[in-house]
């Protein structure tokens, strides 16, 4: 039995409670409070240096719940959090798309590896995605994800990787999938993201597409480290509800 069949099934047989916080929620992956942290104003984060990118939006700092729903989501296969976490997404991507093109968005999800995927039993970052970009229509913002990005080498576990570790291990290692790459059709591309940490996997991610000819508008996370700095505490963005 895989890990993600495994989880959700000790969900109907176990209820667990909040994945945030702890709390008891009767069945409900988020109590009320961390459903708010959800909706908490979004903030502007620096790009990574270097990176091409001309900004990136993210919902807050990787830390206390937002942490451990991001990992309760993306490692221990919660997917009832896909739903809300995509929702936040949706708004930190808002957040880049201040003033929103008439024409469609294209979101490209950073790839995992095929073994992680595996071994999680889903994309948790693609799965957000697609949450987001269907409440982003909802509201007049015609996006659409766009999966062109593929892994064009084996590289190692980011895990326990310091930051020049990790730029060295990703460099070179992504690329544009060329039997997809029509579907961009010159659209404006946010990268979308689960977290921005030393900013490796971003920059691979935005050199592979520039060096594709792709019209970068900028990158979305839901969380950033908080060694990344914030360039704006304001939120610009209008809610999506």
């Amino acid at each position: 039995m895989n890990n993600l069949l495994g989880s959700a099934l000790l969900d109907l047989v176990l209820p667990q409670g909040c994945a945030g916080c702890g709390a008891h929620t009767q069945g409900q992956a988020l109590c009320a409070g961390c459903v708010d942290l959800l909706r908490a104003p979004t903030v502007d984060v620096l790009p990574p240096a270097g990176s091409g990118l001309p900004g990136v939006g993210a919902l807050g700092p990787y830390d206390g719940e937002l942490r451990l729903m991001i990992l309760a989501h993306k490692e221990y296969g919660r997917l009832a959090l896909t739903r809300p976490l995509g929702f936040a997404l949706a708004r930190a991507i808002g957040r880049v798309l201040a003033n929103p093109p008439c024409e469609p968005v294209a979101l490209v999800p950073v790839p995992s590896s095929p073994q992680t995927t595996r071994q999680r039993g889903h994309d948790p970052v693609r799965r957000m995605a697609l949450v987001a970009a269907g409440l982003l229509r909802r509201h007049d913002v015609p996006a659409y994800v766009v999966p062109v990005l593929q892994l064009a080498r084996p590289v190692a576990d980011q895990a326990g990787l310091g930051a020049a570790e990790r730029h060295a291990n990703l460099a070179g290692a992504m690329a544009l999938n060329r039997r997809a790459e029509y579907r961009l059709d010159r659209r404006p591309v946010i990268l979308v993201d689960d977290i921005l940490t030393s900013g490796a996997t971003l920059s691979e991610a935005s050199r592979a597409l520039r060096a594709g000819g792709v019209r970068l508008r900028g990158a979305a996370v839901l969380a950033a480290t908080a060694a990344r700095g914030t360039a704006d505490l304001l939120d610009a963005a209008a809610p999506l509800d």
